[in-house]
């Protein structure tokens, strides 16, 4: 009511972390459909920004918003020099319902669009370099990342993908798994209508993915490094295991790290949970050749 913010609580770092060193802006970008689509930024205050190495995420589905927050983990990128950006896209909820509606069913192509188009205009003014930009997701974020891959394999020099959606088309066809008919509410129902089935099949990552090496996309495609765990009820870890092996049969480099006790949040335990997010930074900071 008065307009004043009180600090409840401040999470500790250990260290020297002192939050005046860091920087953050909300930016907007125009799509290629005229949309004005928020990019929000951080990035360390001492390092300039220009020709960066970028880690650029984003999710974009279930009218679920990327809102800001802190993390440790991100230091250690930030701290290398990295501009680390999140595209508030459509088919999240950032900007009310419609935002949501554009990105879902048969207008799911614009979450794809919006998240390539917001890369390319931060590499296109100068802030970020292709051959050191890392993008990341995971579940629905991860069939992002399967898309825009195939769409736009050379603005990106690694592609970080968590357990991903990739094989969406052929899931949400078998109603006998436990989340196919709840999940035609955001997809649509390619069982028992052919527009939805043509339109997914358009942009499902596995359909779409480069399967012969002489693929013109395969000499600039992204190396890729795909997470899954067996115990993954959500998005069964067949459907990433199929994508990476058509890529791989193309000739794209792609590895992927299998947890064998883990579900779909990936491992349990504070000191697991730390291995697991050294391990994904480690290779996206190498993707941006920062070997130190």
């Amino acid at each position: 009511a008065t307009g004043e913010d009180r600090l409840l609580k401040r999470s500790t770092v250990l260290g020297d972390f002192d939050p005046r060193d860091y920087m953050e802006r909300r930016v907007w970008i125009t799509a290629r459909d005229g949309e004005q689509i928020p990019v929000s930024l951080a990035w360390r205050r001492d390092i300039p920004v220009s020709s960066s190495a970028m880690f650029i995420t984003g999710y974009g589905a279930y009218e679920i918003s990327s809102d800001p927050g802190f993390s440790v983990a991100r230091l250690s990128m930030l701290d290398r020099g990295v501009l680390y950006a999140v595209p508030h896209i459509r088919g999240g909820g950032e900007m009310g319902r419609a935002w949501y509606e554009q990105g879902r069913r048969l207008h799911k192509m614009h979450s794809f669009e919006d998240f390539v188009d917001a890369t390319a205009a931060l590499q296109d003014a100068g802030l970020a370099d292709p051959r050191r930009t890392v993008a990341n997701g995971g579940s629905a974020g991860g069939l992002l990342m399967g898309a825009v891959a195939n769409m736009a394999p050379s603005r990106f020099a690694g592609i970080e993908a968590d357990v991903p959606f990739v094989d969406a088309l052929t899931s949400i066809l078998d109603p006998s798994l436990p989340l196919t008919v709840t999940e035609w509410d955001e997809w649509g129902d390619p069982l028992h209508d052919a527009d939805v089935y043509r339109y997914m099949k358009s942009y499902t990552p596995y359909e779409n993915a480069p399967s012969d090496p002489d693929d013109p996309r395969v000499r600039v495609f992204p190396k890729l490094f795909v997470t899954t765990s067996m115990n993954d009820t959500r998005v069964l870890y067949v459907e990433p295991l199929k994508w990476v092996a058509r890529l791989q049969a193309a000739g794209v480099d792609a590895v992927v790290k299998i947890e064998v006790e883990a579900g779909h949040g990936g491992t349990s335990g504070r000191y697991k949970q730390w291995e697991e997010v050294s391990y994904e930074n480690a290779w996206c900071l190498s993707m941006m050749n920062i070997l130190h």
